[in-house]
């Protein structure tokens, strides 16, 4: 099993060099109720290493905790907390002092209307958008982008490799995806490639199960997701590059991070790919390991711990 997933997940890293579709946002798909809050600024020298509440974010947190550490960082877990409206405040604020963010969807948060697509173009509007209390370090190659997705039988049947392919067929399809999907990208997808679907459905996390069973043929899912490969799915390519890049990248309060600190998540960030990403979220979501621990063999396997 383990061998036969590793081949798949070299295939699905293929893909997604190809795939840089977006319309979720897994900090903003989260509950926006605190499990675990505090807004008070962190004991000096302590850094505080926060979450949203949702198993990739927490994974992420997680080896930002441990290799900060194994460099005698003295640290404090604040694990699964809520979205970004909640966790953007407790950094600023001081009450959390880095978290895991994706990049493209914290710029649209931050500037709503900026026009970034690429890598480059995001790190670079963050870096003037923010405030002056926060910052964000250097990104990693990994990015759970969003995708618009189908069943292999739907891509083989209809044609379809790319999201402008939909165009001929659109009309006679439901989409799922997180609640605030259709709000956010009806009018980017007509705009775009000109779709408009027959139905928009609210699957949130089990969109790659509707995808699957025909609740609904196409669907927004996260590009880490195991499922993608575990359920014989196909992510079709953006080749209008409709939505921005999501690398993983930690935001941090300026003031709680020192030298040895920042280098640590840089180390990070240099190390973490997709296709490691997405072997990691298969050990979380199908084989059931903690996270603690896979993040631990992680940081272990590529010297950071």
């Amino acid at each position: 099993m383990k061998r036969l997933f590793g081949s798949a997940v070299i295939l699905l890293s293929a893909a997604l060099t190809l795939t840089a579709c977006g319309g979720g946002d897994p900090l903003t798909s989260a509950s926006t109720t605190p499990a675990a809050s505090g807004s008070a600024a962190a004991p000096a020298g302590k850094v505080v290493v926060g979450s949203a509440n949702f198993p990739e974010n927490v994974l992420l947190a997680e080896i930002y905790a441990q290799a900060l550490e194994a460099k005698g960082v003295q640290v404090e877990k604040k694990l699964n907390i809520g979205s970004r409206e909640v966790l953007y405040d407790q950094v600023k604020s001081g009450g959390l002092t880095v978290l895991p963010e994706y990049a493209g969807s914290l710029l649209a948060f931050v500037d709503k209307t900026t026009t970034a697509k690429t890598k480059e173009e995001i790190v670079a509007g963050l870096k003037e958008k923010l405030p002056a209390e926060l910052e964000v370090l250097e990104p990693a190659a990994a990015e759970d982008n969003n995708s618009l997705t189908v069943t292999k039988e739907t891509a083989t049947k209809d044609g379809l490799t790319t999201i402008e392919d939909l165009v001929k067929v659109s009309k006679n399809y439901a989409v799922g995806g997180p609640p605030e999907f259709q709000s956010r990208q009806e009018k980017n997808f007509k705009d775009t490639y000109g779709l408009e679907f027959k139905e928009w459905k609210k699957t949130g996390d089990a969109t790659a199960d509707a995808i699957k069973d025909g609740t609904v043929q196409v669907g927004n899912v996260f590009t880490t997701d195991p499922k993608i490969v575990l359920n014989g799915l196909v992510s079709l390519q953006d080749t209008k590059n409709a939505f921005g890049s999501e690398n993983i990248v930690p935001l941090a309060n300026k003031a709680g991070l020192n030298d040895t600190a920042k280098t640590t998540l840089d180390a990070i960030s240099a190390k973490l790919d997709t296709p490691g990403l997405v072997d990691m979220m298969k050990r979380i979501s199908v084989d059931k390991d903690d996270a603690a621990v896979v993040a631990k063999d992680w940081l272990t396997k590529n010297g950071l711990a």
